[in-house]
């Protein structure tokens, strides 16, 4: 619908709608700054800004202050930069979810290999949700799903996970937490025992290897999905599972891990 603009369309509109919209500007406002105090780089931007500041003042008071605001916009600039190279502003909610996504759909194309997957499991008693519980003719596989930034190299070293500069054996240990409590729970539901193996599928940096076990845990490219189920396939032998032990523990995972939010 067009609308009549110019001075004498503001000159006709009366005081009354005037005053309407006036008001509606208030709530726009605080929409914007909820939208900034949600904004997961707003630490990030006053942390910068106390910086440049207090070099600001430091250097002012010491020899005045054109220096001084050469020197905050110079620290505003190397912080810039260091976090550009060392820190991811995707939350980590964010991360997770996006990796599961892409791992869900490479598993949905294994199934013609046999394997079923149970995504997104909460282990009872805690805060914890397994990724995918993976089943199939190579075993149980509790499969963990990250999304890293691409900027930093992932590295191992001896059993020892590194992206960047930054150990990631504290995700390590919660894999195979995870999968233990998965055989656990498994186990008691089925009234046999059940093995389930830790993996980690890592999406954005290039891992510069196509499968590496550190500290027990199965460590690969999201990419290699398919390519690491099909391999176990192969070279599985006490784990293997035929049809009907698949579908018994597709059925007693359900019940022992409810699905997650």
């Amino acid at each position: 619908m067009n609308r009549e603009t110019g001075p004498e369309a503001d000159s006709a509109a009366p005081a009354q709608s005037r005053g309407q919209g006036a008001r509606e500007l208030v709530p726009a406002s605080r929409n914007v700054l909820g939208g900034l105090a949600g904004d997961p780089r707003l630490s990030i931007w006053l942390i910068r800004a106390i910086l440049a500041l207090a070099a600001g003042i430091g250097v002012t008071v010491w020899v005045g202050w054109r220096f001084g605001l050469t020197a905050a916009a110079l620290v505003a600039i190397a912080d810039t930069v260091y976090r550009s190279r060392t820190t991811s502003v995707i939350p980590a909610s964010v991360r997770v979810t996006s990796a599961q996504r892409r791992t869900e759909r490479r598993l949905l194309l294994l199934r013609a290999s046999g394997y079923v997957a149970l995504n997104r499991r909460t282990i009872p008693g805690s805060d914890s949700v397994i990724d995918h519980l993976v089943i199939g003719p190579g075993g149980v596989f509790a499969v963990d799903s990250e999304r890293w930034d691409r900027r930093l190299p992932v590295r191992s070293t001896g059993d020892l996970l590194y992206h960047g500069p930054y150990s990631q054996q504290d995700r390590l240990k919660h894999a195979r937490w995870e999968a233990s409590q998965a055989a656990e729970r498994l186990s008691s539901e089925l009234g046999e025992t059940v093995s389930v193996r830790p993996a980690m599928a890592i999406y954005g940096p290039t891992v510069p290897w196509i499968v590496a076990n550190l500290s027990g845990v199965d460590v690969f490219g999201g990419r290699r999905v398919r390519k690491y189920f099909r391999r176990q396939s192969r070279t599985s032998r006490g784990d293997r599972l035929d049809s009907g032990q698949i579908e018994d523990i597709h059925v007693a995972a359900a019940l022992a891990l409810p699905p997650g939010r």
